[in-house]
């Protein structure tokens, strides 16, 4: 029996259409299939579709133009703070940030974005490296790749690598879909439902969702301005005997911030003694001086796992980030890799190797450190001259963690930021308890530099 509320089909064409239009498929200009396309697509009749088209020309979403077929009218913005004050709210909810992220929109400053500016990036050419990528193998381009990924690239990580004073092996080194993927790789492996995880604290939104996600109980430990707080450090590890600890060692996310070499003997002393594996992300590594002091370098990779990525320095599109660990550990991540994604993207990794084989790659990963540099020196006398506390000064780092001054909740300055179209990342997001109130907000040096956040900042704080 048939529904009699129902929409007929050609409304539920419509519907769909209209959908398409809403969220961006189809843009203001932009013709609409034929009818003969959508007849043949769906299986329709034309007069199904044509009863289609006319309804959305009665909801002044399309017109048609005799001879040229039937185009996206433009619809009236709607005001960015309605929809977005909406989604602020909701800051306590680890996808709205990364929505943020996702979104698109030149009109809109993002301080708190988690990416250099575009015009660092570009310099880096991809466009350049499409036929060398091909000549690599183009019979292989076709086909799923090796389960630890592509062998060449992973070669050069071992130098890169032993750069940092890690030594490693290829077999000790998985690819994956960027360092998010080697986060869910290991949250997969090693923690089941119920299992209690030490974290950053602020940290990593992204990783307190996946570790939501898998029923896994998260615990913070205190970031200071050199490293985790070692004193709850130890009374944790006492308390909760957590097997995992996931942290930042190198231009922590998202104040900024380095772990001092005391620090880091520290923590492994303590990792030792209460048989803790440390999870070390590295994903802005190529930002930073390789002297700095990592967990897995003074600890050659006994009792950490190092991930780093590409995202941040080449482009977010490549998607290659990968896992340095023992080499029983590595073959075992290798498998569960391969029963998720069967196996990462060939041609994306034989990108970021063809990139790595390049005489220009250290040259262009210079300049690149040498913009931070001069970014984060402009940005902390910008700061300066609004009066706010700087978490951690360092020479360079693409986050700040500030805090204006008179502002007890970063969220309610979000809001009243909003309206002039300039998004900030406020720091409940990045918080354990994401409900607690917080005045500091991640900052991006390279997007604050933009003379509207001064402005916008001035008018909210009434300066």
């Amino acid at each position: 029996m048939t529904n009699p509320k129902a929409p007929s089909i050609a409304t539920a064409l419509a519907d769909s259409i209209e959908r398409q239009i809403v969220e961006g498929a189809y843009r203001t200009g932009d013709k609409l299939p034929s009818l003969r396309e959508l007849a043949q697509l769906h299986r329709y009749s034309k007069n199904t579709v044509v009863a289609a088209f006319e309804i959305l020309v009665g909801r002044a979403l399309v017109e048609p133009r005799r001879g040229a077929g039937y185009f996206v009218l433009e619809r009236p913005a709607r005001a960015p703070q309605d929809e977005d004050a909406g989604s602020l709210r909701r800051a306590m909810d680890i996808v709205w940030l990364m929505r943020e992220q996702l979104k698109s929109s030149p009109d809109v400053l993002a301080v708190g974005d988690g990416f250099p500016p575009v015009e660092w990036l570009s310099e880096a050419r991809l466009d350049k490296y499409h036929h060398k990528v091909v000549r690599t193998g183009l019979g292989a381009l076709f086909r799923y790749g090796n389960r630890f990924g592509y062998g060449p690239l992973r070669d050069h990580l071992v130098r890169k690598l032993g750069d940092l004073g890690i030594g490693a092996d290829p077999r000790q080194i998985v690819l994956t879909h960027g360092a998010n993927d080697a986060l869910d790789l290991v949250i997969r492996y090693f923690l089941p439902a119920g299992a209690t995880v030490l974290v950053d604290d602020p940290g990593y939104y992204p990783l307190f969702g996946k570790l939501k996600l898998a029923g896994v109980r998260i615990v913070g430990v205190p970031r200071l301005a050199d490293g985790p707080d070692l004193e709850a450090l130890e009374q944790l590890l006492i308390q909760e005997r957590p097997r995992l600890f996931f942290t930042q060692s190198v231009a922590h996310n998202p104040t900024g911030s380095d772990l001092s070499a005391a620090k880091a003997y520290r923590v492994l002393q303590l990792a030792q003694k209460f048989d803790l594996l440390l999870v070390e992300n590295d994903a802005l590594a190529d930002f930073k001086p390789t002297t700095l002091p990592r967990l897995a370098a003074l600890d050659q990779l006994e009792r950490t796992i190092y991930i780093g990525s590409f995202s941040k320095s080449f482009s977010a599109a490549l998607r290659v980030g990968f896992i340095a660990c023992g080499a029983d550990l590595a073959s075992d991540l290798a498998d569960l890799k391969a029963l998720i994604h069967v196996s990462s993207s060939e041609y994306c990794e034989r990108t970021v190797d063809v990139i790595l084989s390049e005489g220009r790659y250290q040259r262009y990963i210079t300049k690149l450190r040498s913009r931070l540099a001069e970014a984060t020196d402009k940005a902390l006398a910008l700061f300066d001259r609004l009066d706010a506390r700087i978490f951690a000064r360092t020479e360079q780092s693409l986050y700040l963690w500030g805090a204006l001054p008179d502002v007890d909740d970063s969220l309610v300055l979000a809001e009243r930021l909003l309206p002039q179209k300039v998004v900030i990342a406020p720091g409940r997001v990045f918080r354990v308890d994401s409900e607690a109130t917080s005045p500091w907000s991640r900052f991006n040096v390279g997007a604050v530099l933009d003379p509207r956040f001064e402005a916008a900042v001035r008018g909210a704080l009434g300066r």
